[in-house]
């Protein structure tokens, strides 16, 4: 059998590894960028109703035309721009890698960067270009402007802010790379709720950027939906690859819903900022604890012997993410998402006695 699968699978693909989502049943759960806030009462009480009402026996809207009017408004989606909808942003990835795949066609990213970057040119088979971080995870613009000119990449993708490491990268250095390639950038600012930076002005000054965003971090990562937002000369072709129906109905209603009560979420995001700071402040007053500065709901740290760390943690009951030996830069690194006032306190507690008896 497994000479049959050889024989059919594309080598590349062989060589993969599935994207790995740990089990979290039983623990704190501050490992994916979750917001940990549930909705208020008053609002699942009127999803609850849309949903008992919901015609899940018809197909939903293959445009999606009512939330994309909602997201337009709340959003402040500048005119002229359209909206292309994903399954999550993955899927718009991948929407973009496909279409951008001519032959020889190349990706670029940064590294340490969006694991689903490098898998996602994988599935499209284009060459990746991942370019090293500085150490204090800056971009490394010369190199970046250098990678540029000697491969002429189709697509460059940039979060903004960066996962794993949470910081902005300067947006004039952005701005000199868009200007300086021929490349479609997309600027992918799953965090922007926590960092109140965008590159959505931008939009109308070039002609090659793009953005997208989510509603997973805001609160909404159960819904799977995901937003490309530019150019209708780009999402139109974007479009023809998109699958129809992708966006559910019941997603679309409750996306809908709860975006015409956008301040809900804001006030959410609001008080996770506030709860970063604090543990941040907290975290950092550890001794041996290197802090990164974040702007999005994860705070990224450097600790001795972070993997023993983060296995000490599971067997306290507490999830985060192990970055220790993903990249050079990430050596002994661990990444926290920014949970309640109670799963902050449990976890520097917990961290805290384990670095002490170390």
């Amino acid at each position: 059998m497994s000479s049959l699968v050889n024989k059919i699978i594309r080598p590349e693909i062989l060589a993969l590894s599935a994207y790995h989502v740990p089990p979290a049943k039983g623990l704190i759960k501050l490992d994916a960028m979750e917001n940990p806030y549930p909705l208020p009462p008053f609002l699942r009480e009127e999803i609850s109703q849309i949903v008992a009402n919901a015609e899940i026996n018809r197909y939903p809207d293959p445009h999606a035309a009512h939330l994309k009017q909602t997201l337009r408004v709340a959003l402040s989606i500048p005119d002229g721009m359209d909206i292309l909808l994903g399954n999550g942003s993955d899927e718009i990835i991948q929407i973009i890698a496909l279409a951008t795949a001519r032959p020889g066609a190349k990706l670029l990213t940064v590294e340490p960067g969006f694991a689903m970057f490098r898998m996602i040119a994988a599935f499209a088979n284009m060459p990746y270009l991942g370019i090293p971080l500085l150490p204090d995870f800056s971009l490394d613009v010369d190199r970046m402007l250098d990678a540029i000119s000697q491969h002429q990449p189709a697509v460059i993708f940039l979060a903004y802010p960066n996962n794993p490491s949470g910081n902005l990268f300067d947006v004039e250095a952005l701005c000199r790379i868009t200007e300086a390639s021929s490349a479609l950038v997309v600027i992918d600012e799953a965090y922007h709720p926590f960092a109140d930076k965008t590159f959505l002005d931008k939009l109308p000054d070039y002609p090659n950027l793009l953005v997208m965003r989510t509603l997973s971090k805001l609160g909404l990562a159960g819904l799977r939906l995901g937003l490309l937002i530019g150019r209708p000369e780009w999402l139109m072709h974007f479009e023809k690859i998109r699958l129809p129906y992708n966006i559910g109905v019941v997603t679309q209603l409750i996306a809908a819903k709860v975006m015409r009560h956008f301040e809900v979420l804001r006030q959410q995001a609001c008080e996770i900022k506030q709860n970063r700071a604090i543990l941040m402040s907290k975290l950092a007053a550890l001794d041996g604890v290197e802090v990164f500065r974040s702007d999005a709901n994860f705070i990224l740290f450097r600790v001795n012997h972070a993997s023993k760390i983060f296995q000490a943690l599971i067997q306290q009951g507490i999830l985060i993410k192990n970055l220790d030996n993903t990249h050079p830069l990430l050596k002994n690194c661990l990444r926290v998402t920014i949970g309640t006032v109670d799963e902050n306190t449990q976890f520097l507690t917990t961290i805290s006695s384990l670095i002490n008896s170390d």
